[in-house]
Formats: structure tokens, sequence, C-alpha cells
């Protein structure tokens, strides 16, 4: 046995048995939900409202930088999915990377992703107070915060199962618009729509170009849409509390991933052909644009409760995300003990620290919007990067180990490994550097740099302590 393998204190494994009853994780989603989770996860408000400032910046070359970006997707969900399938556990990526790199990677990861799903959360629950102050202008802000916070706090500490349901609703709902905004704009871009005509390639060539701002708006594009491809992770979490995790999981991740890149590069292609990417509006919503362009009636309003379940959506995940996550880190030894304990296949405490660190970083965006909760941001501003870093170098190490002790869990492989896993490190790396080029996402990257190394320096020393003799 080696120095790692005795330092680390791994998950128990996962397989297609039937749940052990007592302390584990109940085994509650279904297929179905695993599907809806692994399509519907990256599909957030990112994509319906975000995705108008990287327009702004890249034209209609922002095409291409999402294209470019879901190709890296892609190589990292296919990694996570060959990982995932092979060992299914709820900890995901940072189980793998104890098992694979040493005790204090598996500890760094998991505190990275689960700081990053916390912030998500007020983040997400503010977005969505938002809306509603909009709809409701006599009600404050905090109260639907807190309404939300505690409906999905209420809702997670429930059955997993209740988690499956509303995620797969929820989930159906942002595939379903984005399919028909999608239909919609192949039949205004053919001319086929009533009232309109076909744009040809006037708006994609036109108003200075494919590129009108050169390679500095493409790299800009580039790091919007990658940042909106977040999420991916939560699917190979929730595979470990499904019925069949070994099958789910694959499954859900081999149909997953061109639909997801359809999504997002359809999506954009639409809106660039139908409107100029001048046009002002695309800024405050590109998919409100587009409908208005064709008139459809209500369209503010309809974006407006498309991206509310976006919100909501990505709310009720997160927090289901974090603490499985928190869970896991508990069960390894590496968080607070006392969170460890499980209640009917449920880890509530781990719901309810989960729920009130995001709803305290809501309290500090109301206290210190421009300095605390400011930095926060800042910390888990290049978490995404760092997780999708260690997935691809936990897969490196992990893929040559399966082959030579275990080459039946196998069940998903990574393609031309390893020629895609080092593309992928390295284009995961390239990010990171153009990040440096722009102040505002150097300063996200020094901070996310600085949370990261303070954990990997922690999950060291807690290494060495354990490795230590003992007498």
């Amino acid at each position: 046995m080696t120095r790692t393998d005795a330092t680390a204190a791994p998950e128990r494994a996962v397989t297609d048995a039937p749940p052990d009853s007592g302390t584990s994780l109940s085994h509650g989603l279904k297929q179905r939900h695993l599907s809806m989770i692994a399509l519907g996860g990256v599909i957030g408000a990112g994509l319906f409202v975000g995705s108008g400032a990287g327009i702004a910046a890249a034209g209609p070359g922002i095409v291409l930088a999402y294209a470019v970006s879901g190709l890296l997707v892609m190589l990292v969900m296919r990694m996570l999915g060959e990982m995932a399938a092979a060992n299914p556990a709820s900890g995901s990526f940072s189980v793998h990377a104890e098992r694979a790199i040493g005790p204090w990677a598996g500890f760094t990861a998991g505190w990275v992703f689960w700081i990053e799903l916390c912030v998500a959360i007020a983040v997400e629950a503010l977005g969505a107070a938002a809306i509603m102050v909009q709809w409701f202008p006599a009600t404050s802000s905090w109260m639907w915060v807190l309404c939300f916070m505690v409906l999905f706090c209420g809702m997670n500490l429930a059955a997993v199962g209740n988690f499956g349901e509303f995620e797969f609703w929820f989930a159906t709902l942002k595939v379903a618009a984005i399919g028909v905004f999608l239909i919609l704009g192949v039949l205004a871009i053919c001319g086929l729509l009533p009232g309109t005509s076909a744009p040809g390639t006037s708006n994609l060539t036109g108003h200075g170009g494919f590129l009108p701002n050169g390679t500095d708006g493409l790299v800009a594009g580039l790091l919007a849409s990658v940042f909106a491809y977040g999420g991916l992770e939560t699917v190979t979490i929730a595979a470990a509390e499904s019925e069949h995790p070994v099958k789910g999981v694959a499954s859900a991740v081999r149909t997953a991933m061109w639909r997801i890149a359809l999504f997002y590069v359809g999506s954009m292609l639409v809106v660039v052909t139908l409107i100029p990417w001048t046009d002002t509006s695309i800024l405050t919503g590109p998919y409100v644009a587009v409908l208005k362009h064709l008139d459809i009636p209500a369209a503010g309003q309809i974006m407006n409760v498309i991206v509310l379940i976006a919100l909501l959506s990505a709310m009720n995940a997160n927090i289901y995300g974090a603490s499985r996550m928190a869970h896991s880190l508990v069960e390894r030894g590496e968080g607070p003990r006392f969170l460890g304990k499980v209640s009917n296949g449920v880890p509530r405490r781990t719901v309810v620290a989960s729920s009130a660190f995001g709803f305290v970083a809501v309290l500090l965006s109301y206290k210190w919007p421009d300095t605390v909760f400011k930095w926060l941001l800042y910390m888990t501003g290049a978490a995404v990067l760092v997780v999708w870093a260690f997935i691809a170098v936990t897969q490196l190490m992990m893929r040559y180990r399966l082959e030579r002790e275990q080459p039946e869990r196998l069940v998903v492989r990574m393609w031309w490994f390893p020629a895609l896993t080092v593309v992928a490190l390295l284009g995961i790396l390239c990010v990171l550097g153009l990040m440096l080029r722009e102040k505002d996402t150097a300063v996200q990257l020094y901070a996310t740099a600085g949370l990261t190394a303070a954990l990997a320096l922690v999950g060291y020393l807690r290494q060495r302590v354990a490795a230590a003799p003992r007498g």
C-alpha cells in the first residue's frame, strides 16, 4: 500500500447493488432524474442573460467562442463521466482526486467546490428576488430571499427523490424553452415565420465582420462562455444516490454532452444571425431581443419566467451539490464531525450548513456589497477552472491505474486517451492565462488562487499529521 493510500480515507464504493441501511445515503433518484439533471444542470441564467455581454464583446464570433469552450466542457464531462461510472461517489471528483493524487488534493478540490456553490446559492437567491420585486414592487428583496432559502433548504431536507423530481420538471421547462427558441429561430432564419424575411448572412458578416473586435473580442467572449457552462459536476454527485449509479451516470453523460453544445452554440448562432450584434437590446437579454424582433407577445415577461426558473433550479441544485460534497468530506475525516449524521438517507446537517452559508453570504451582500461580498465573488471567480484542472489531472492518473488493475470498470472511456486529456488540461491552463489579460478577471484569478493555495496548505498539513507515526 502506498503512503497516499494509507493516509486517505476514501468513501465506500457505490455499485449498482441495493443501498445499505443505516447511515448511508439513499438511492432515490431515477434514471430520468439523472438525465435531466445532466442536461439542465449547465443551463442557467448565465445563458439566458449573461451571454449578452459575450456577444457585445465578440460579435458574431461568440458562436466560435461557445464552440471552443463547449468542446472543452465536453472533454471535462467525458473525463468526469469515466471516473464516476468506474466509481460513483457522492464526493465525485474530490474522492477521485484523493485516491489518485492524495488527501490534500481531495480536501482542496472539495472545499473549493463547496465554497463556490454556497456563494452561487446567494447570487441566485438575489437574482430570483430581484425578478419577484419587479413583479411585486411593494415587497422587499430580503423577504423573497428568505422564502426561497427556506423552501429549498426544506426540500433538500426531505427525501432525495423530492429534489430529483423538482429538478426533473424545472430542467424540462428550461430545455423546452430553448428547444422552442431554436425552432422559432430556424424558421425565422429560413423566412418561414409570418412577417419575417430570411436575413441571410448580413448580420454575420456586416457591422464590422465576423470578428469585429478581433482576437481581443474573441478572448473576452471565450471567457464569458466558459463560465456559462458551470454546473456539469452535479450529475456525477447525484449518480451516487441513483437506483443504478454506474449505468445511470454512463447514460446521462453520453446523452447530455452533444445536446448541451447544441443548445449553447445553436442558440448563439440564432441570435447573431437574426439581429445585429450592435443592437443594444442584446446586452439586457439576447433571448428577449430575438423574441421581440419576432414580435412574440409579452417576450420580456416570458423570459423573466424562464430566467426565474433557471435561477431557482440552479439554487436548488447547488444546495444539493454543496450538501453532498460537504457530507463526503466529513465522512472522509476532512470536515467537522458533528455534520456527518445521516437521517433517513439524507445528510440534513450539511444541508442546513450549506444553506446557512449561502444565507450569510446574502446578508453580506446587503451589508458590504462592495467589499466583503465582492471578495467572496472574486475568490470563486475562477473556481470552476480549478475544479476542472483537478478533474483532468485526476483522470490522467486514474485511467492508467484502472487499465492496470480494474479494466472492467471502464464503462465510459475518455476519447483518444491520453491525448485529449492533455489537450483539455492545456485548454484549462490557457483560459486561466487569458484571465490575466483583463484587470477584473485577473483579480478574480489571484483571489481564487489565494483561496486554493490556502486550502491546499491546510490539506497538506492535515495529510502530514495523519501520516506521522504515533507513539
